[in-house]
C-alpha cells in the first residue's frame, strides 16, 4: 500500500474475529493498521493485535532492512493496538517509546511497567523531529479513550488520526467506506460528540493530504468529505431524510401495522428503512437511526414495561445522545397498553427530540379506530 515516499504500511488484517470489542459484528474482519516513518530517524506508528505479533514485526523488517526503528509511537492503549508494545521494545531494545502521560500511565496498568527508562512523553503541541519529517502531537482525549494522541506529519501533511476516521473491515475486503465506517463511529466513538467537535476544530488549522486511521483503509482523496461526515455525526445531525421504523413484534401483529406502514409511507415516496429489532444486528439499526431524521418505535406492553429489545435500543440512542429527530409511537397491548408512554420517558432527558401527536394504539390486533391512527400518523410524517 502506498501512502508516500517515505510512509509505509506495516498493518495486518483480521479475519479471525467474529466480534469487534465482544460486540459488534464484522463480517468482513478488522484491519489493525500501524505505519512507518523512514527519515534519519525512524518512527513507528502504533502496534498491532496480540494474535498477530510475528507477522507485524515481519512486515516491519521487510520494511526497515537492516535499520533499527528509534521510536514506537503509540496514540491510543485499546489492547488492538498496544499489545505488542513489550514484543516491540524486546526486539529493538535501543527504540523509544513515545505516547502521552496518561498513555504510559495505561502502559503500567497492562505490562506492568511503563518502561522508564526509554519513554518519550509528549503533550499537546509537543513535535519531535525525524530529519525532514517533524511530527506535531495533538491531545484528542476521549476520541475514544482519555489517553489518546493523534500525530500530524508536517512534511507530508500526513494526520495520523488513531481510531478517528476509521471503519469495520479488513482492507483486503472492496467494500463502500460510508455504510462500516458510520456503524463503527456510532458505536464506538458517537457518545463523544463533544470531543469530537474539539478534535475537528484542531484540525481545520492542519493541511491535511492524507488520513492514516488505525482502522480501514487509508484516505488520500476527498478528504473533506470525511471530515464533512465527521461533523454532521459528531454534532449528532442527521445525514438524509428518512424513516426508519425500528420494532418487536410477539404474535405479529404489531409486525403487522408496521409493514402496512411502511407501504402507506413508500408510496407517498418516502424512504423507508425497518429493522426487526429481534433479529438485526442492533449496531446497524442504532446506525439506521442516526442516519435518517425520523423513526418510528413500535413495541408491545411486556411485564408492565416494553419489550426488552425496543428498551435496549432505546438505550443505545440516548447513550449515544440522540438528538435533532423526530420519532413517532405505536404501542400494543391486549389489556393495559402503557408502551408508548415508557417509550417517550426514555426520551425525557435528550435533547431536540419532537413527537408527533398522533400515537397507534394497537389493541392485541388492528381494528378501524387504529386503521385510522395509522392513516393520520402516515398524513403527519408527510408535512
Amino acid at each position: 500500500m502506498y501512502i508516500t515516499d517515505d510512509i509505509k504500511y506495516v498493518g495486518v488484517n483480521d479475519h479471525q474475529l467474529d466480534l469487534f470489542e465482544g460486540q459488534y459484528i464484522v463480517p468482513n474482519g478488522m484491519s489493525y493498521n500501524s505505519y512507518v516513518i523512514l527519515d534519519e530517524k525512524v518512527a513507528v506508528m502504533d502496534s498491532v493485535d496480540a494474535g498477530f505479533t510475528d507477522e507485524w514485526l515481519n512486515n516491519i523488517q521487510s520494511v526497515l532492512g537492516n535499520r533499527i526503528p528509534d521510536y514506537l509511537i503509540v496514540q491510543h492503549m485499546e489492547p488492538d493496538h498496544s499489545s505488542n508494545i513489550k514484543n516491540f521494545l524486546d526486539t529493538y531494545p535501543e527504540s523509544k517509546i513515545v505516547a502521552s502521560p496518561l498513555g504510559f500511565l495505561m502502559m503500567k496498568n497492562y505490562f506492568g511497567t511503563d518502561f522508564p527508562e526509554r519513554k518519550l512523553a509528549v503533550k499537546e503541541g509537543d513535535t519531535l523531529s525525524l530529519g525532514k519529517h517533524v511530527l506535531k502531537f495533538i491531545n484528542a482525549p476521549l476520541v475514544h479513550w482519555p489517553e489518546v494522541i493523534m500525530t500530524y506529519d508536517t512534511t507530508d501533511k500526513v494526520f495520523f488520526s488513531a481510531d478517528a476516521f476509521g471503519k469495520f473491515g479488513a482492507l483486503d475486503i472492496e467494500e463502500d467506506w460510508t455504510c462500516e465506517a458510520r456503524r463503527y463511529y456510532i458505536g464506538i466513538v458517537g457518545k463523544f460528540g463533544v470531543q469530537v467537535q474539539t478534535l475537528l476544530k484542531k484540525a481545520s488549522n492542519l493541511d491535511i493530504q492524507t488520513i492514516c486511521p488505525l482502522h480501514g483503509p487509508v484516505l488520500n482523496d476527498n478528504i473533506e468529505y470525511y471530515l464533512n461526515l465527521y461533523n454532521i455525526w459528531s454534532s449528532y445531525q442527521p445525514e438524509e431524510e428518512g424513516i426508519v421504523i425500528a420494532y418487536t413484534s410477539v404474535y405479529g401483529n404489531t409486525k403487522k401495522a408496521v409493514l402496512l406502514l411502511k407501504d402507506k409511507l413508500e408510496s407517498k415516496g418516502h424512504k423507508v428503512v425497518l429493522n426487526d429489532l429481534a433479529r438485526c444486528d442492533m449496531a446497524e439499526a442504532v446506525e439506521n437511526a442516526f442516519h435518517y431524521d425520523k423513526i418510528v418505535l413500535a413495541t408491545t406492553t411486556y411485564m408492565g414495561e416494553i419489550f426488552p429489545f425496543m428498551r435496549e435500543f432505546i438505550h443505545e440512542l440516548t447513550e449515544r445522545n440522540y438528538s435533532h429527530r423526530k420519532i413517532s409511537l405505536i404501542e400494543n397491548g391486549t389489556w393495559s397498553p402503557t408502551a408508548a408512554k415508557i417509550m417517550r420517558n426514555m426520551f425525557d432527558n435528550s435533547k431536540d427530540i419532537t413527537f408527533t401527536d398522533t400515537i397507534v394504539t394497537i389493541l392485541a390486533a388492528l381494528n378501524e379506530k387504529s386503521y385510522a391512527q395509522l392513516d393520520n400518523l402516515v398524513e403527519e410524517l408527510s408535512k
